[in-house]
């Protein structure tokens, strides 16, 4: 879109013609605004799922102006990738299946939870197999392909198995270079520990090989943990702002299916247990009002624009299961922006459910300050809350050209005339002004922001999007 074609839609908003979905955003408080649409300030696509029936769901960074995909489907009998410029384009992309399970004996088992990196110019996938004679005697394998393009089969060839301590269940392997060294991190049942998994991280002396002794970093203990099975598994890192921060996920895998968090100093000896710091709580869960069950085995990736992080994750979009929920096949693909505390810490939200693009509304001379709503419903303005969620919402379009104010975490309630959230919207306008947007409220007066009070007045609080 050209600056031209967007200011002149901006201004259609400011003078009323209702076109949805555009505001004010800044990427330094210190810059002015530039008008972008909801879409460009939230930079992440909000189709949901991204992937249908995509269980343990990754997505490489954009390599040579592409994103590549893979998961594990429900017939846990293959490996497929896909590949698209954006993200939102990886859910139409056609499937390119690199691997199929042998038809007997090793590796004949279940395929689970494969993953795509690009090392030293190659490309490796990370896979855990069963055997045909005992599909949950799961152990880790390397495939290897020296082709530009992972989507061509010809180019894939089994390398080996990656050998751990202990020949025993291994899975979920992903791996991450830092300061110099590479490490991998995977989930495995290690003897004389009572529980099903742990996570482990060693150094790699090779794409396929540990060259340390693994070092047990967290095993499940905590209520959230143990639910169903005793599962800690699935790790992702992100090295944000000079820490590691790992998620993992935890219990069984139906509506208790959670995520938890370790941090680690980027400075820290990434090998020592002591390290790595467990959250005392999970960060990702459940939410039956977004109508998102079990989310988890999450990987992280960023937006085109190369600096927004995305959270990839799986889950279903109903709480109950016939059967073992290891078989139901609808564990989906989906993606929502991952966002910042000023002190550098991640900050999750809960599993966004339907709809359009997501902002969150701050003042425009206080960047830390965002409007949200309270437990008891009541709107105000909060500095830097750790509550994501209630700072989320969705612009929504009417017919008459006015826009509501749709809550994310309660996607059933709207921000109310008496700015309340409650049924019934409260109808508003954007004007656009020099440094940001106005709301202006039909019927009359403009949303107005004093400490942490939210009103309607003659004079309006100027708010950006983010």
């Amino acid at each position: 879109m050209s600056f031209r074609l967007r200011r002149r839609t901006l201004l259609g908003v400011a003078a009323g013609t209702g076109v949805a979905g555009l505001g004010l955003a800044s990427s330094s408080p210190a810059t002015a605004a530039q008008p972008r649409s909801d879409a460009e300030i939230y930079g992440v696509p909000t189709v949901q799922p991204l992937v249908t029936q995509r269980a343990d769901p990754f997505i490489t960074p954009r390599t040579d102006g592409r994103y590549y995909f893979t998961g594990s489907v429900p017939e846990y009998d293959r490996i497929a990738l896909r590949g698209a410029s954006t993200l939102a384009g990886l859910s139409g992309a056609a499937e390119s299946v690199i691997w199929r399970r042998p038809a007997s004996g090793k590796m004949a088992g279940h395929i689970w939870a494969p993953e795509l990196h690009r090392i030293d110019g190659r490309w490796y996938v990370y896979f855990a197999a069963g055997d045909s004679d005992d599909v949950f005697r799961i152990r880790t394998y390397v495939l290897e392909s020296p082709l530009a393009d992972p989507l061509d089969p010809s180019g894939w060839q089994l390398k080996t198995q990656l050998m751990t301590e202990w020949d025993g269940f291994t899975l979920d392997a992903t791996t991450f270079a830092h300061r110099g060294r590479r490490y991998l991190v995977w989930a495995q049942s290690e003897p004389e520990i009572a529980v099903n998994t742990s996570l482990y991280i060693a150094r790699m002396g090779t794409p396929w090989s540990l060259a340390s002794k693994p070092t047990r970093i967290t095993t499940p203990t905590r209520d959230w943990e143990i639910q169903g099975f005793r599962v800690n598994e699935g790790p992702a890192v992100l090295i944000r702002n000079g820490r590691v921060f790992l998620t993992f996920s935890a219990s069984a895998t139906d509506a208790r299916y959670c995520m938890g968090l370790l941090t680690a100093d980027a400075d820290a000896d990434l090998l020592r247990r002591e390290s790595w710091v467990k959250m005392p709580d999970p960060i990702f869960v459940t939410n039956a009002s977004t109508e998102r069950f079990g989310p988890g085995h999450n990987s992280f990736t960023v937006a085109e624009d190369g600096r927004t992080d995305v959270l990839v994750y799986h889950a279903r979009d109903y709480r109950d299961i016939t059967g073992d929920p290891l078989y139901d096949p609808n564990r989906h693909a989906r993606v929502q922006r991952l966002y910042w505390h000023p002190d550098g810490t991640p900050l999750f939200g809960v599993p966004v459910g339907d709809g359009g693009p997501i902002v969150r509304i701050t003042p425009a001379d206080r960047p830390d300050d965002y409007v949200r709503h309270s437990a008891g419903g009541t709107v105000v303005v909060q500095r830097a809350p750790r509550d994501l969620a209630a700072t989320q919402f969705r612009f929504e379009a009417r017919a008459d050209g006015t826009e509501v104010l749709r809550s994310v975490d309660h996607p059933a309630q709207f921000v109310g005339p008496d700015l309340r959230l409650g049924t019934t919207p409260l109808a508003v306008r954007r004007e656009a002004v020099r440094t940001g947007l106005k709301l202006r409220v039909e019927g009359g007066g403009y949303l107005r922001i004093t400490g942490s009070t939210i009103s309607v007045g003659s004079a309006g609080t100027v708010l950006r999007l983010s």
